[in-house]
């Protein structure tokens, strides 16, 4: 059984959506990220910091962590703290192409793991853990004062990375994006699946 380390409904639809088994369990960390951590490092390491979380208390279970944040100018955008924030985050996307980085950690259950995997990889009391991450660029449209002003009184943005979703309103904004789509949503689901494969956790 695949255990998702994530409360995130978009998480759970895009799994779902692709026919992934799983059932979801949320994992509580501290996400800030760590003084002078690079963008990747820091999703990578809040991926692997959930699953590990939920790994102790699920030994006998696959465990799938993901932590997506959204970087421009080198800066990390976590989710807004109130609408000022939010709006911070959205003058700074305007008008501007940006990354976003999925980082993703899979644990495997304890009776699973072969001395080799213990050797190579991160381990945690014996269970192996491969964390890789995704990257997408995505450009945004300039967004006027009143537009970002009615975003976020609708309330989309304000639990999401970046202060925005690609999926809801804020798709009038994108007219493109290089990369996996899934993971500016939350996950990158061709990435995940392969991993489950090499696993045969499916």
């Amino acid at each position: 059984m695949l255990v998702l380390a994530s409360a995130s409904p978009r998480r759970q639809e895009l799994l779902r959506n692709a026919g992934i088994p799983f059932t979801a369990q949320p994992a509580d960390i501290n996400e800030t990220p760590l003084a002078n951590e690079s963008p990747r490092d820091c999703a990578e390491r809040l991926a692997r910091e959930k699953a590990l979380a939920i790994s102790q208390k699920r030994p006998q279970n696959y465990v799938l962590g993901a932590d997506t944040i959204v970087v421009v100018d080198d800066k990390i955008l976590g989710k807004p703290r109130d609408a000022a924030d939010a709006d911070r985050m959205l003058r700074l996307l305007s008008g501007r192409t940006h990354k976003v980085v999925t980082g993703v950690c899979l644990v495997t259950p304890s009776m699973l793991v072969a001395p080799s995997m213990r050797s190579s990889e991160s381990t945690l009391d014996g269970r192996g853990a491969r964390t890789v991450s995704e990257i997408t660029l995505v450009t945004m449209e300039k967004i006027s004062d009143e537009e970002i002003r009615d975003y976020i009184a609708t309330g989309e943005p304000m639990d999401k990375a970046g202060a925005y979703a690609i999926q809801g309103i804020a798709s009038r904004w994108i007219p493109r994006i290089e990369g996996d789509y899934g993971n500016v949503v939350g996950l990158p689901v061709a990435r995940v699946y392969a991993m489950l494969r090499e696993r045969a956790a499916i």
